[in-house]
């Protein structure tokens, strides 16, 4: 690691601003549904509180237009974070308001304050000076342990510590293990290297496959997105999601790729979109050769024979990184290829790191999360790292 990391720093009577990722998912209730991203948090914001310092806690939550709303507040994840750790958790009703400050100028050592969304304030997306300023004077020093926005220059992320300088700006644990995982894989991964890559567009993913074409042994492609690949080959898609304008960047991807590039050999279709398995049982649902789509009917999975193709790859490889489901995994039985991966990559003895969003949902959900070696918490971050970029966010710390 090139940066800094709290591993370095003594928290002993300092007053630690800290941006974490607590956009978790809540039902209409205000409840939060998965706690994973407050609970990767905690390590970082202990070894604070260890040392003998104090924690001021900065995160968005949801997309609120720079306003308030109610719907997006971060108490409920200051309630849970006070239910998780021993230490005294409060919550400020602003960010960078009177609230905010009072709260920051009464916070002890041993204490932990959660400022409400950042988004919330429109100087956040805007990355203004004077709203960054007055974060900045919050802390004694910064941690950057958000790895879901590491590709984000917001504000909390990127204005804030700039206007630290002279300060101690550090990457908290989680960041630390997220870029060490993923650069690992790249720069210098154990092989066979296998990529699997799932997901409905081709052009959400076109530079993670030029970058990984480059250093895999083997690229895997599932989900909607095979099926533009698919009409790269004359293929017939049906009613099936494709991107008819990266038919041809799709085309000189395969011409380039050789044989490192697997594509579905057939899939699972159905003659509509289910959003529930009541909805998908009433459908007629047929298994055909990749590129025979019928007229009428949506690809809506790998089929069977990919399935068990792609995972005899996974289990000779030594090195697998999956970002992107290979179909409908929320509803079955189009969870079958999805599920077919997950458990290839659980089962197997390769280091395996696990993309955010869908994926990462759809190893929770299957059960084989504590099977792998390392589900990241950010599908954008993740998938851009994959790309071979770097992050302003992360350049702006202090280097060891």
């Amino acid at each position: 690691m090139a940066k800094k990391t709290i591993a370095d720093l003594d928290c002993s009577g300092l007053r630690v601003l800290m941006r974490v990722d607590f956009n978790v998912p809540l039902n209409d209730d205000g409840r939060i549904t998965d706690d994973r991203r407050i609970q990767m948090a905690i390590p970082s914001i202990e070894k604070v509180l260890e040392d003998g310092g104090s924690v001021i806690l900065m995160s968005h939550l949801g997309r609120p237009k720079g306003e308030p709303d109610p719907k997006y507040s971060l108490r409920p994840a200051a309630n849970r974070l006070g239910d998780l750790i021993e230490n005294p958790v409060s919550f400020a009703t602003d960010t960078v308001g009177d609230d905010a400050k009072a709260q920051v100028e009464k916070l002890i050592d041993g204490e932990v304050l959660v400022l409400e969304n950042v988004r919330f304030n429109p100087g956040e997306k805007k990355g203004d000076a004077e709203y960054a300023a007055t974060l900045a004077s919050f802390g004694d020093a910064y941690v950057n342990d958000a790895f879901g926005t590491c590709h984000r220059t917001d504000g909390s992320m990127f204005a804030v510590p700039k206007a630290m300088q002279g300060k101690p700006r550090v990457v908290g644990y989680l960041v630390e293990k997220e870029i060490q995982y993923l650069t690992d894989a790249i720069e210098s991964p154990e092989r066979p290297f296998v990529a699997i890559l799932g997901g409905a567009k081709v052009s959400d993913k076109i530079n993670v496959i030029d970058n990984l074409l480059a250093k895999c042994d083997k690229v895997l492609i599932g989900g909607a997105m095979a099926y533009t690949f698919s009409l790269a080959q004359d293929g017939k898609v049906g009613d099936s999601l494709v991107e008819p304008d990266k038919v041809e960047l799709a085309k000189s991807l395969i011409e380039k790729a050789g044989d490192k590039l697997v594509l579905p050999t057939d899939t699972h279709c159905a003659n509509g979109f289910p959003k529930t398995a009541e909805q998908a049982a009433g459908l007629d649902k047929k298994t055909v050769t990749s590129g025979e789509i019928p007229d009428g009917y949506e690809g809506l999975d790998i089929g069977p024979d990919t399935a068990a193709a792609y995972a005899n790859i996974v289990k000779d490889a030594k090195t697998v990184v999956w970002n992107g489901p290979m179909g409908v995994f929320e509803v079955p039985p189009f969870d079958a290829g999805t599920k077919a991966v997950a458990e290839a990559i659980a089962h197997s003895s390769a280091t395996s790191i696990i993309g955010g969003g869908d994926s990462a949902a759809a190893i929770q959900q299957l059960g084989f999360a504590d099977q792998v070696s390392h589900v990241s918490t950010g599908g954008g971050a993740s998938l851009e790292m994959l790309e071979g970029k770097t992050f302003e966010a992360v350049a702006v710390l202090d280097d060891k």
